[in-house]
């Protein structure tokens, strides 16, 4: 079974949504090849961090600052739930572009590493808070996954792939994907567009029908946390 999965680095959801669908496929001794596919949030953001992750929440979602920050703690206690101790609050929210150019150079050239990139850019910025739009904690984390640091600074310092980037949200946009995360499973011939995030118990059951043929009795919308 081929798995894309669509992403943004600024979005938690995408970082626990990602760890319930990879849990649900172990679970069940799936043979899986990952395709990432880009998907940018924040495309306003610069490289520097200007504003605070609840204010932003707060302005997006015309939210108080005291909701705003009741949403992210949240967030915060369910990946927690699931063993991912990240501090969503202190984020340092910069531009995710250089990150996903580089983890679609690694997915196109590398693909073998290109989950373990991701858990790592993850990792930074949710749990290190770490910029991001910083060449050269990218270029680190690209070396510590394998990468060549020279072919890793080669992407990032001359805006190779951005134009695959924007390709990529453009179709996930005309296929009417809108948020991040969103999983599609393809099969043979068959596909399975998954948008949210469902619990890893509901992603089983979802890839178990799926693999079996039984999709038509289900519908899958967007998930709930």
């Amino acid at each position: 079974m081929r798995i894309i999965y669509l992403i943004d680095f600024n979005c938690p959801y995408s970082y626990i949504g990602l760890e319930r669908i990879k849990k649900a496929c172990n679970s069940l001794d799936l043979d899986v090849e990952w395709e990432m596919k880009p998907f940018e949030l924040e495309p306003e953001a610069g490289k520097r961090h200007t504003i605070s992750i609840t204010e932003r929440y707060s302005d997006k979602y015309n939210l108080s600052v005291e909701q705003a920050s009741d949403r992210i703690s949240e967030i915060e206690k369910i990946a927690l739930d699931d063993g991912l101790k990240i501090n969503f609050k202190d984020i340092k929210l910069t531009s995710s572009k250089d990150a996903l150019r580089l983890t679609k150079f690694v997915q196109s050239n590398h693909p073998e590493i290109t989950l373990d990139i991701v858990d790592k850019i993850f990792y930074s910025n949710l749990v290190k808070n770490e910029n991001i739009a910083d060449i050269n904690i990218l270029a680190d984390i690209a070396v510590s996954c394998g990468l060549d640091e020279s072919e890793a600074r080669k992407i990032l310092e001359n805006n190779y792939y951005n134009i695959e980037v924007f390709l990529d949200m453009e179709d996930a946009i005309s296929n009417g994907i809108t948020s991040t995360p969103c999983f599609i499973l393809n099969e043979k011939e068959e596909r399975l567009i998954i948008p949210g995030v469902f619990s890893a118990e509901e992603f089983e059951v979802a890839i178990k029908d799926f693999a079996e043929g039984n999709i038509e009795s289900k519908t899958y919308g967007f998930g709930t946390l």
